[in-house]
Formats: C-alpha cells, structure tokens, sequence
C-alpha cells in the first residue's frame, strides 16, 4: 500500500494546508467507513486515493448534519451547508473549513466534482425529510434522488472518458441494490428510530405493521423472514445488472469496482442468513470472506502499480 504522504504527493499536493486538510477527510473515512477505506488504499491509483477521501468524508458529513433532529432541524441544517458549499466552490480563494477545502481543491482537480456535488445537493431535500416509503415508486424515487448522486460523488472519479450513460446505468443499479441491502441490514436500528426503508406497501403485503418491527414482536417473526427473503431477492436482481460495470472503466479502476459489488454480494447473503433476525441484530458480510475479496483484488491491482 502506498503511504498517504506520497498519495497526496503523486496528487499533487504539496501545499502544507491542503495536505492537513485532506488528512483530516481521511481521518473521518478511516473512522465511519474503515473497509472503504482500506478497499480504496488498496485497489485504486495512488493519485486518486486524496479525491476519493475527500468526495467520501463530504458524503458523510452532509449525511451527518441532515440525519440528527425533526425534519424541520434536518432541512435547516441542509439549507445552510448547501449555501456554504456553493459559495465555497464557486470562490477562486480556498475556504477556512477543512472539509470544504479539500473537496474545493478536489473540484480543481476533478472538474466533474463540482456538477456531482451540486447534484448530491439537490437531491438530500429527500434525505434530509424521509420519514419512510409509502411504495416500491417512492424507494426507486429516493435512489434516483438522492443515492445515486452520493455514490457519483466517487464513482465520477473512476468514469470512462466519452459516453456516461452506460456506466451511470451501471452504477444506478449498483446503488439500487446495494440502498436496499443497507435497509435490510439496519433494520433493527432503523426502526427504533421510527424510520425504515422496508415500503409500508410490502408490509401490508406480508401481515406487518411499523409497530411490529418497532416493539420487535415474536409474532411477526416468520412474516418478516419472508419479507426479508424478497427483499434480498430484488436486491441480487438488481445487481446482477451491474456485473459488466467494471468493463466500462480504466483497468487499473477494475480491481476496485469489483470488489465493491463482490462486497455487495456477501452482505446480501449475511442478510439472508438473518431473515427475521435482522429485527434483533445487523447484518454484515463476514470478515474473513471480505479479506479474501480484497486479496484478490489487491492481486489483480499490483499488476497495473
């Protein structure tokens, strides 16, 4: 793995306050996303690792300021980041905040960041006011809206040159599959907060209710097993529709976007072990079967180092 200093090196970087700039994002992926994080240290050119870290800790941290209190507190909070992120981006002088620096210095670099972030923008008003889908409609609308954009935050770095509709295609069903097996997954947390990503439609299509999930009912149990099931089941659909995504990029990208949809997979079936469980307890992928997915991968990298 090439060290960070020489990462930000071979970015380019070599102003003293950028550098503490992005080394603050880092700090914040290494916390909220580790195995991201390593997959990205491991698998993608190192003149890349600085951009993806600052796109991925932007994510997070909007994601943080838009998911605390009422909707009301969460709208307002969005209103005035979005306003300190436009007059950041669109000023020819970096800004104070380390956050905005690093993604402001990212935009420079990266002239598709800035159309991605204002597009991540213009969909959190959805983020930042979910209470819950009412349809299936309503969930495709909030990946359209709103999960997508977050994953462009990243997956523009990677993007073929020339024609994007393919590879964005590509990455809308990524991100479809991989939204719903993060609800499925947090489903026990989710519903203590009084929010959950399951439609009340596909509730009331199984004999549940929210407040079953909520009180976490016994009686409810074999229901949500099924419910789960078919859950997961359009979750592998939707990503089996993302196999070739790989193929649209740079080789030396390929190795990452690989092991990002063969991680989607392994939580998938983590999901699908708990079934019904997921009311008591999260599921994620198991950790010696993420490693082997990353040593392969890291294999296939060194070929392109």
């Amino acid at each position: 793995m090439t060290g960070w200093p020489t990462a930000l090196t071979k970015a380019g970087i070599t102003d003293p306050r950028l550098r503490r700039a992005y080394d603050a994002q880092r700090g914040i992926v290494r916390r909220f996303a580790l195995h991201e994080y390593v997959a990205v240290r491991l698998l993608l050119p190192a003149e890349l690792h600085p951009a993806v870290v600052a796109a991925v800790a932007y994510m997070h941290t909007t994601d943080e300021l838009i998911d605390t209190g009422d909707v009301e507190a969460r709208t307002a909070a969005l209103a005035a980041w979005d306003a300190e992120t436009t007059n950041a981006l669109e000023s020819s002088e970096p800004p104070d905040r380390e956050s905005l620096l690093a993604l402001w210095d990212t935009a420079r670099r990266h002239p598709r960041m800035a159309a991605r972030v204002r597009a991540f923008l213009d969909g959190a008003p959805v983020e930042a006011s979910w209470t819950g889908f009412e349809t299936e409609a309503d969930f495709q609308a909030y990946v359209d809206s709103y999960s997508l954009p977050a994953l462009m935050l990243t997956a523009s770095l990677l993007a073929p040159a020339g024609s994007q509709e393919a590879y964005v295609t590509g990455c809308r069903a990524l991100i479809d599959g991989w939204q719903r097996c993060d609800f499925l997954a947090d489903l026990a947390e989710d519903a203590e907060s009084g929010r959950i990503g399951i439609p009340e439609d596909e509730l009331t299509r199984y004999g549940l209710k929210f407040e079953d999930l909520r009180s976490r009912s016994a009686a409810c149990a074999l229901a949500l097993d099924r419910l789960v099931r078919a859950q997961a089941d359009l979750a592998e659909a939707t990503l089996a529709q993302c196999r070739e995504l790989p193929a649209l990029v740079a080789a030396e990208h390929r190795p990452f976007l690989d092991a990002l949809i063969a991680v989607q997979d392994l939580r998938l079936r983590a999901v699908r072990r708990e079934g019904g469980g997921l009311l008591r307890r999260g599921a994620s992928p198991a950790v010696p079967a993420t490693l082997r997915v990353l040593a392969r991968q890291y294999r296939m990298a060194r070929r392109f180092a």
